[in-house]
């Protein structure tokens, strides 16, 4: 016992762990600050939100080609895990920023909420950084436990509620099949680090047809695709989606779903490497689904966040072209896609944020009726957005669609970059019917209750500068994604 107590204690490595350290200690500086604060008054917990981020933003860079390690190989804070850490915060800051006058104008002023999601951006920093199973499953339980709680925040609301509790009932189901197959990943393999599974299964590649580890890898693969709303484990999307308050909606469609992509990629293609045969045909399967599913589905909604719900799925299915590619454009192409996701569709979400009334009923295609006529600035905001996520050039949406499909190719998936493609121009159709909605329809109101909050429109600002930026400039962010390869 002595000797394994010394080794974990040579092994501690703090740097590994800085910018969730950073982080949570905000949260929680944060958390009992708020029991002082007058209720109602949020601005400075939001304040005091963006600066944790900047400062967790700040411990993340100084750490570029500089991989730290620790706890016993159970963490690595490389390139790729930094990579993905300015993703969530970004992410967090856009939400954040968009959150505050919004909060106010619902009747739910509470500084807890800031807590939340700064805790889930902590779980989604150990997700992307965890080199064992246990410490991805660690992560993964610090970020859903604030999400269930944060898609429930409006205890008022009956739909609120109901997204909470879908998304609690469905989530712990899902967590209960990952645990299932890192038991039996363990059980074949004799360990839950990443690299150790990946070096086991290459030296003995007997056990790469082993039932237990071809089991064990499916459920694994059940759990992570549950949280990145591939089909058919996408059901829970649209509920949670239109039920949560409309800026974690924003969040979750891309915080979340990036730290299960970084889980995700590094778990398959270091760990279980060596059965790519295995679940390289499935993923390619599921990829088409996805993209069907969604983009079809999509057609007829007409409230605009469950439209976003099911165009959120299928562009689930167009980063997972990247995974089955499994080269180096491919994985970079994912890396850069995420980041491009964030900017886009947060851009797009802020926009529904402003344009809501209390309860948000009106967020609907009739409801933005004329809205481009007599919002003009936010029509034009809200159509670059629209227009990246179709993948229109030069947006980032189509760059990172670029670069996943040429992947794809290089590859030799061809029919799977055809469909990814083709899937893309069905989704031309729900993009644009907003467009008509807000350009060549008789406007139904005046959007006079529309203030432009100086968070929300820093949020804006900054979504379609990053979406611009990306799509005009793309070299930059791209060379960083290939540094962040691991």
């Amino acid at each position: 016992m002595e000797n394994l107590v010394q080794t974990a204690l040579q092994n501690i490595n703090f740097a590994a762990i800085m910018p969730s350290l950073v982080l949570a200690s905000f949260a929680m500086v944060l958390l009992l600050l708020n029991a002082f604060m007058k209720r109602g008054v949020t601005a400075p917990a939001a304040g005091i939100s963006l600066l944790a981020l900047v400062a967790t933003g700040f411990a993340s860079i100084s750490s570029w080609n500089n991989a730290q390690f620790g706890f016993a190989g159970h963490v690595a804070l490389d390139n790729y895990a930094i990579f993905f850490n300015i993703v969530f915060l970004i992410a967090a800051g856009l939400t954040i920023l968009m959150s505050d006058a919004y909060l106010k104008r619902e009747g739910y002023p509470v500084g807890e909420y800031y807590t939340l999601i700064l805790f889930s951006t902590v779980g989604a920093m150990l997700m992307a950084s965890g080199t064992d199973l246990m410490t991805i499953f660690l992560g993964l339980e610090v970020l859903s436990v604030s999400l269930y709680v944060l898609a429930g925040f409006f205890r008022g609301q009956l739909r609120s509620n109901e997204a909470g509790l879908k998304y609690f009932l469905l989530g712990a189901f899902s967590t209960g099949f990952l645990l299932y197959g890192v038991a039996l990943i363990y059980g074949v393999t004799g360990t839950t680090n990443v690299a150790d599974i990946g070096a086991f299964l290459s030296l003995n590649p007997e056990a790469v047809s082993n039932p237990l580890a071809v089991v064990g890898m499916l459920l694994m693969a059940t759990g992570f695709l549950f949280k990145i709303a591939i089909a058919p484990f996408h059901m829970w999307t649209p509920d949670v989606y239109e039920g949560a308050p409309t800026p974690i909606t924003a969040f979750m469609s891309a915080g979340p779903k990036a730290a299960a992509f970084s889980a995700f990629m590094r778990v398959f293609l270091v760990g279980l490497g060596s059965m790519q045969a295995s679940w390289v045909g499935l993923l390619w399967v599921l990829a088409v689904l996805t993209m069907v599913a969604g983009n079809f589905v999509a057609l007829n909604q007409t409230n605009l966040k469950r439209m976003l719900a099911y165009s959120s799925i299928a562009h689930a299915g167009y980063a997972l072209v990247g995974l089955v590619a499994a080269n180096e454009i491919g994985i970079s192409g994912v890396l850069y896609y995420m980041l491009a996701y964030a900017f886009m569709n947060i851009g797009a979400f802020a926009v529904l944020v402003l344009a809501g009334k209390q309860g948000e009923d009106n967020l609907t295609l009739e409801g933005f009726a004329g809205f481009g006529y007599k919002r003009p600035l936010l029509g034009v905001l809200l159509t670059i957005c629209l227009f990246s996520l179709m993948g229109i050039p030069p947006s980032a949406g189509f760059t990172g669609k670029f670069y996943i499909f040429a992947g794809a190719l290089n590859a030799g998936y061809v029919w799977l970059a055809v469909l990814g493609v083709l899937n893309s121009a069905v989704s031309l159709y729900y993009y644009l019917r907003v467009m008509v909605y807000m350009y060549f329809r008789e406007p139904t109101e005046d959007f006079s209750w529309i203030q432009l909050k100086i968070g929300a429109t820093v949020c804006l600002i900054l979504s379609v500068a990053g979406v611009l930026y990306m799509g005009i400039v793309p070299s930059g962010i791209m060379a960083l994604a290939r540094q962040a390869l691991f």
